[in-house]
């Protein structure tokens, strides 16, 4: 996953609801991707194969999501909220 990444407003989010950065990137690294549609997961799974970016949505509560994104090189992963990107 390379580096590891957090924006101040998603960790204030985390942190918020009582929810680790680590326990997302702990479900992203494992190919978890949360709450995305067939279209996402599949590019996700031909990520994998060919070193694309991966991108994960997870739902806290009712509007409050936040993203994990690992870069395509696999340098950086990031945790962020949807406004951030």
């Amino acid at each position: 996953m390379g580096q590891l990444a957090a924006t101040p407003g998603a960790l204030k989010v985390l942190e918020k609801h009582g929810i680790t950065p680590l326990r997302l990137l702990a479900r992203h690294a494992i190919g978890d991707w949360g709450d995305i549609g067939l279209d996402d997961a599949k590019t996700n799974a031909d990520a994998l194969r060919f070193g694309a970016r991966l991108l994960s949505r997870y739902r806290l509560t009712e509007g409050v999501r936040i993203w994990v994104i690992s870069e395509a090189d696999r340098s950086v992963t990031t945790v962020l909220l949807p406004s951030d990107y």
